[in-house]
């Protein structure tokens, strides 16, 4: 059954981030809100959570995952740059958009698209997934969360609750 946590949406108590956080590094699959809707996040390792992630959204391997960094350095880690790529993110996050960039070794080989050896890559502007993000310290492994028999991605934290309560472990 999945805990719920209400977050101040502007200034997240720093006890439910790290409660959130520690669900994260116990090997949990979190539901939390980014910029543009909410998304499904686990710890990059957790090969158990990619496999709820794809089980939760029907996706197959060529589904181009997210790892949500807090912000260039962490992003630099993890896919190849150039300095006009460089410019052209910098120029739109944080914020809502995802990149598809050529992945760095340090990306798992199971989270990149199997011909392409590309990931998705995004620094969000939400106060939460920030402050998710710093406690962290690493990136979260992210999807957004649409279901499969919706239109719209979820927007709202209750809702999630009641549709993914036995699927994820926060919400």
């Amino acid at each position: 059954m999945a805990k719920y946590f209400d977050m101040h949406p502007e200034n997240p108590q720093k006890r439910a981030v790290s409660q959130v956080t520690a669900i994260v590094r116990d090997g949990g699959l979190i539901a939390y809100p980014t910029d543009s809707c909410f998304a499904l996040g686990c710890q990059l390792g957790n090969r158990d959570g990619l496999d709820r992630i794809r089980t939760i959204r029907h996706l197959d391997d060529r589904h181009h995952f997210t790892l949500v960094c807090q912000n260039f350095a962490q992003l630099g880690q993890f896919v190849q740059i150039d300095n006009a790529v460089f410019r052209s993110i910098k120029a739109s996050t944080p914020g809502s958009y995802t990149f598809i960039l050529p992945a760095t070794k340090e990306v798992p080989r199971r989270l990149l698209h199997p011909k392409k050896k590309t990931v998705g890559v995004r620094i969000p502007d939400h106060v939460v997934a920030q402050a998710l993000l710093a406690d962290l310290g690493e990136p979260l492994l992210s999807s957004t969360l649409l279901l499969p028999d919706h239109q719209e991605p979820m927007t709202q934290g209750w809702e999630i609750k009641e549709e993914l309560d036995h699927s994820v472990d926060d919400a």
